[in-house]
């Protein structure tokens, strides 16, 4: 048994012609890159800057965001090797699974549902927060009842609200959800037009907003400390942990290997300019919206549209915002719903999961019935769950699927060093480890229910692995096979 536990995937070649109709290849550089793009900007962008500057970081939420970026590019590299090695569409699992064996690999895998499937849903519930101001902007409201999940969170437990679900998460997911289904090149095509769309929206706020910086605002540059975790280096390191939750998704690329034209020379390209891309647009961001207001006044739902109210010649950019995020937001979700089925693909042609989910659909080239799983799951759970309690385990689901990733280049440089590697990683030894280590940094800042949560989500995943996984594992009958 712990021989399968440990064991490794060797097999590195594309089998796809064994499962029936292929993924279609249809991705080049450009459009990877808008997928990497279009999964990072959103959330974070528009929600969590403001409430991480008002409650943790004040002006120095600018420093959190380069110490989360600086994490995140040591993990851009490791990324981008392993997916000239790896070009699967499992992204972590696979090379997870490559270094560490199927034990691990598995964990990786089901926190990854975390890191796309549960974020998804945390966006979705933050589109409806803008969807709703844009309606109230223009006359239209809808009922509370319908707009708020029905539970929140509350003195450390769930609470009834009163209200019926959140429809407007719900109709946003499913509807690109049918967009993911019927096919890569039009989902990556609508993700492409809401990139560019979203970028310019976002530059057009940087830029006339920054007429308006008050540089008053950003003095003291690191409010003194009040409490733990609150202004101070301990708040900057909090913040870093929950703007971490900003850069999630840039890695999204990788999912998409199997579609990419030629993706030992394009995904390391998207991977890495579509970080350092998002990067300069957080932090602009991040220096208007603390400029324009005193950052004690940004902890709202919408900090960006709050910033811009504060002064009345920036009216006309509310509008600007306001449909910047429901942009935004909505290449997110779409792009979580490209990657997450992808996972569970593969998975599922690991034996890991039940064959439905390796399933391609003749026609549109797509895993549909996987494809239909997750958005059903993922608008369950935007329907019924407030922000705060679906925020709180994607960072740490991602954060240590980063760490097996920055330690599996090293481990595979040392088992299979003839490979060959169309990118390396520079200076591995140092970069990987400073990987792992900033992740663990960021790790260590977490909080202890949010620790108690992955560990209740974790024995969920490995019953499932001990219940179905281990005993359907085509490396088990591989093994088997082999040792009679």
């Amino acid at each position: 048994m712990l021989k399968q536990l440990l064991a490794r995937k060797t097999d590195f070649t594309d089998a796809e012609d064994t499962h029936g109709p292929a993924l279609q290849r249809t991705l080049g550089p450009w459009g990877l890159t808008a997928l990497g793009i279009g999964a990072v900007i959103g959330g974070g962008i528009f929600v969590i800057t403001g409430q991480a500057a008002a409650e943790h970081a004040g002006p120095a939420i600018i420093l959190a965001f380069v110490i989360a970026a600086v994490c995140c590019s040591f993990t851009a590299l490791c990324y981008a090797e392993f997916a000239t090695l790896i070009p699967m569409s499992g992204s972590s699992y696979s090379y997870a699974y490559a270094t560490l064996g199927e034990l691990v690999a598995w964990f990786i895998g089901w926190n990854m549902v975390l890191e796309y499937g549960v974020s998804a849903s945390a966006v979705a519930v933050s589109w409806t927060g803008y969807f709703v101001s844009l309606l109230d902007h223009v006359g239209i409201h809808l009922p509370a009842a319908l707009t708020n999940a029905p539970l929140a969170y509350q003195g450390g437990h769930l609470v009834a609200t009163g209200a019926l679900f959140n429809l407007p998460a719900v109709a946003i997911v499913l509807a690109l959800t049918w967009l993911c289904y019927v096919g890569i090149r039009e989902s990556s095509g609508a993700n492409l037009a809401m990139v560019i769309l979203k970028v310019g929206l976002i530059v057009i706020v940087i830029v006339a907003g920054w007429r308006y910086v008050n540089p008053d605002y950003w003095q003291p540059f690191i409010p003194a400390n009040e409490a733990p975790e609150k202004y101070g280096w301990s708040g900057i390191m909090r913040a870093a942990t929950l703007v971490f939750f900003a850069y999630i998704g840039f890695e999204a690329t990788s999912t998409a290997a199997q579609e990419a034209r030629n993706p030992q020379r394009d995904l390391p390209i998207a991977t890495l300019a579509s970080l350092a891309i998002c990067t300069v647009l957080y932090i602009g961001i991040a220096a208007v919206i603390t400029g324009l207001l005193p950052f004690d006044q940004l902890g709202t739902a919408e900090p960006v549209v709050t910033a811009v109210k504060a002064h009345a010649s920036l009216g006309w950019l509310r509008w600007v915002v306001e449909i910047g995020a429901l942009i935004g937001l909505s290449s997110v979700i779409l792009v979580m719903v490209i990657a997450q089925p992808r996972i569970f693909m593969i998975m599922g042609r690991d034996g890991l999961l039940p064959p439905v989910f390796a399933k391609i659909h003749p026609r549109y080239r797509t895993p549909h019935i996987n494809t239909v799983i997750t958005g059903l799951g993922i608008a369950a759970l935007a329907a019924v769950f407030p922000l705060d309690v679906l925020g709180d385990l994607v960072s740490m689901g991602t954060l240590i699927a980063f760490v097996a990733v920055c330690a599996g280049v090293l481990i595979l440089r040392r088992t299979r060093p003839e490979l060959p590697r169309t990118f390396r990683v520079p200076w591995a030894p140092v970069t990987c480890t400073l990987g792992v280590f900033s992740c663990l940094v960021l790790l260590y800042w977490e909080n202890w229910y949010q620790w108690l949560m992955l560990g209740i989500w974790t024995v969920l995943g490995m019953a499932i692995y001990f219940g179905y996984g281990r005993r359907h594992s085509q490396l088990r009958r591989q093994l088997e096979t082999e040792s009679r």
